[in-house]
């Protein structure tokens, strides 16, 4: 059994191909769902006769509870064991899937999928910190790379698995597949993962800073969503007034604590402010785009659902293909120039995406049409998030560049959300646009070069302030991305936390560092 001892594994082993197995299992249910979900939505529409409001929320009901506790779930992780956390996130994730696969209306839906979120944001950081906690310290590095390819793989497959089960057994499976896999998920780690802890970690969970942030993005979600419907109403000016409260509030609480969530100490870096900056415009964009591309490609050029999920795979391939020759690129010649560059590009990819109407579901309307629009989009991409998360990580001190990673993945989940609520108001959709051909086709004509837009702002703010990052005194204690092939369409990929500088694989748990994950004693 010295093979299954936490922090002994070797890659090579039956256990460690194991615990690769069971994590990328893992954290692929949560990864597929948060982006196949799009390519079902026309169908999920039609089959509840529902506006598009409810679309909306069955995609922001399940990024509200993920990006408002994926750094609380870390931290349980930390306190409470690793596998123990991991396994209840697969049950969690799995039980709330088969609610959402037999939901007989939109309200049960979208309250499963709120549910599903939360079982996401328990699974998803510890998938990777089982991965970090169990393998020896000489294979840790090819272990997180492993699962970084094998999750980018699922990936770029699952809008095209996605939009098969839509046109196929029907939009119900997309969740209902979930149940298969949780099943093999589940008696593997069981059996063959070791179980770690964070002896260190100690004092409260910041749930009030969680619960706060969750409440006010739930709010101003809200108050967008319910707009183009209800108008300038009392229930949605207040909504929105009080999702701002709560913001400033959430803000004033994480300053206080002992313990936050958010330590404010680690926005001290410019850079790394400045950063997130950029990945706020840069998730948004990506959000509100596969939303309504999604729904562009069905509604008024015409393609099916597997049709529609097919066309966007040039990006998620792209990004698999090279996402790791632009992260050492970005190495060699700094951030700036591909934070700056990479915008531009995906925004002039956008741009194209105006070309797609009726006829772009032919053979000849797709290559002329839509793969250069998806093609372009990728490229941009592929320059940008490699050298963005290695920026973050270079930007804070080594102890703490999870902290950061974490920080930055739930700032690009949140800014995703917003994009999906803020976009269909701002391009004038009412609430049954997407039935209408005409009338969506114009108003997504509107939202484009909105993304587009946002997309250019970040690229400005990459250029006037991004700076390449001075070397540290010792080189080999810089913190650097491992999850180099991870795509990252809806966030930037979760890096583990760095190794230690003294390994001690006889305790488990000694390789944390001093710096407590965000949500434990100790975290400011």
């Amino acid at each position: 059994m010295s093979d299954a001892e936490t922090g002994a594994i070797r890659v090579a082993s039956p256990t460690g191909r194991w615990v690769i197995l069971t994590t990328v299992l893992g954290s692929s249910m949560a990864l597929l769902d948060s982006t196949v979900i799009n390519v079902a939505l026309p169908r999920i529409g039609k089959d509840f006769g529902t506006d598009l409001a409810a679309l909306q929320w069955t995609v922001n009901a399940y990024m509200l509870t993920l990006a408002g506790l994926i750094l609380l779930g870390g931290a349980l992780g930390d306190r409470y064991g690793r596998r123990r956390v991991f396994v209840v996130g697969v049950v969690w994730f799995a039980t709330a899937s088969v609610m959402c696969g037999i939901a007989p209306n939109a309200v049960v839906l979208i309250a499963a999928r709120a549910l599903q979120g939360i079982g996401g944001a328990l699974l998803t950081p510890g998938s990777l910190a089982l991965i970090q906690a169990s393998f020896h310290p000489d294979d840790r590095a090819r272990a997180v790379g492993l699962w970084s390819g094998l999750g980018g793989v699922g990936a770029a497959i699952g809008p095209f698995v996605g939009g098969w089960l839509v046109d196929g057994p029907g939009w119900r499976w997309v969740f209902l597949l979930n149940v298969p896999v949780a099943a093999v998920c589940l008696p593997v780690a069981l059996r063959h993962v070791p179980e770690s802890r964070d002896p260190d970690a100690q004092g409260r969970f910041d749930v009030l800073g969680a619960v706060l942030g969750a409440i006010a993005l739930a709010l101003v979600t809200y108050a967008l969503i319910e707009a183009p419907g209800q108008g300038a109403s009392g229930v949605v000016i207040g909504a929105a007034v009080a999702g701002i409260v709560l913001g400033a509030v959430f803000v004033q609480v994480e300053r206080r604590r002992a313990d936050p969530m958010v330590p404010p100490s680690v926005f001290a870096s410019r850079q790394f402010t400045v950063v997130n900056i950029i990945t706020l415009c840069v998730y948004a964009a990506l959000g509100g785009y596969f939303f309504l591309s999604a729904i562009q490609l069905q509604v008024v050029a015409g393609y099916s659902a597997l049709g529609a999920g097919t066309a966007l795979l040039p990006t998620t391939v792209l990004m698999l293909l090279f996402s790791a020759s632009s992260g050492e690129l970005g190495q060699r010649i700094g951030p700036r120039i591909p934070l700056t560059v990479g915008p531009l590009v995906a925004a002039a990819g956008m741009l194209l995406m105006l070309r797609v109407g009726p006829g772009s579901n032919s053979v000849s309307g797709y290559f002329t049409d839509v793969l250069p629009a998806v093609g372009v989009i990728g490229v941009g991409l592929v320059t940008v998030v490699a050298p963005l998360t290695a920026t973050v990580l270079a930007s804070v001190d080594t102890a703490r560049a999870g902290l950061a990673s974490g920080i930055n993945n739930a700032a690009a989940r949140a800014a995703g959300l917003i994009a999906v609520a803020a976009l269909p108001l701002l391009a004038g959709m009412g609430p049954e646009a997407y039935r209408n051909a005409d009338e969506f086709a114009v108003t997504f004509r509107r939202a484009m070069p909105m993304c587009a837009g946002l997309l250019v702002l970040g690229a400005v703010i990459a250029w006037a302030t991004v700076r390449k990052p001075a070397a540290a005194p010792d080189e080999k204690r810089k913190a650097r991305p491992e999850c180099t092939v991870h795509c990252g369409v809806v966030a930037p990929p979760l890096e583990p936390e760095p190794e230690p500088e003294h390994e001690d694989v006889e305790t488990p748990g000694a390789n944390r560092p001093s710096e407590r994950r965000p949500g434990t004693a100790g975290a400011d």
